[in-house]
């Protein structure tokens, strides 16, 4: 069973310097049938203005993960971290206990896209924690490569929970495969580009709940980016 979640159903709001998407309920915008999904709270397609961002703000018992589609976003937190984001990279900070954290696009030019990703963990009170790392664009060509796990391997950053994260970047008519373990949940979410997922035509900002299969098949429709959440 595979339920479309359309890019144009989202929650959004302008907040002039910050523009942006809800995949699931977030801030302002509340619908009591898309408050996650399994583990996975937010999904986040965030378009920030040169030379704005996020003031310093704080964060308890979760995960997240920002990934960068265009442009590159500043980091500075509590734990000491302070960092710029860039295409190609992975961010993860766990917040534990408690954090803090400001996030902030220093171009004067160029808007940073990206979608910030929250995890519930595994259990409360970790101790804060981060990480992020660089995947070249061949690790991601036409299959799907993994970014994020709670048994992280090939660079991946650690998820406190059990889920692992998966990225893919297809060439137009290109086809990924992948095999669905039992009592095991995806959640597809379409970064940009547009693919077929089975038999359903998705595009940038579309997502999919997928259950009860043994499979799945995701086509490039176009030059296409997705995120794979296989959840617990």
């Amino acid at each position: 069973m595979i339920h479309h979640r359309k890019s144009q159903e989202r929650g959004h709001a302008n907040h002039g310097w910050l523009d942006t998407y809800h995949t699931f309920s977030f801030a302002d915008y509340m619908d009591p049938k898309y408050m996650g999904y399994r583990s996975l709270r937010v999904i986040n397609e965030d378009f920030v203005d040169e030379n704005q961002g996020f003031p310093t703000h704080g964060h308890r018992d979760m995960e997240i993960i920002t990934y960068i589609l265009n442009g590159q976003l500043g980091h500075k937190d509590s734990m000491g971290n302070g960092a710029v984001i860039k295409p190609g990279e992975v961010q993860r900070m766990s917040a534990g206990t408690g954090v803090t954290h400001s996030e902030f696009n220093p171009s004067k030019t160029e808007k940073v896209h990206l979608l910030q990703i929250w995890i519930l963990p595994e259990k409360f009170g970790l101790t804060p924690s981060y990480e992020q790392t660089f995947f070249d664009i061949q690790s991601k060509k036409n299959r799907l490569h993994l970014v994020g796990s709670k048994n992280p391997k090939d660079g991946a950053v650690k998820i406190h929970q059990d889920a692992e994260l998966f990225a893919g970047v297809l060439e137009k008519g290109k086809e990924v495969d992948y095999t669905v373990q039992n009592n095991r949940y995806l959640w597809l979410q379409v970064a940009r580009g547009g693919v077929q997922l089975d038999n359903i035509s998705m595009k940038q900002g579309d997502g999919a709940a997928v259950e009860k299969v043994s499979s799945v098949k995701i086509k490039a429709n176009e030059p296409s980016e997705v995120l794979l959440f296989d959840l617990a």
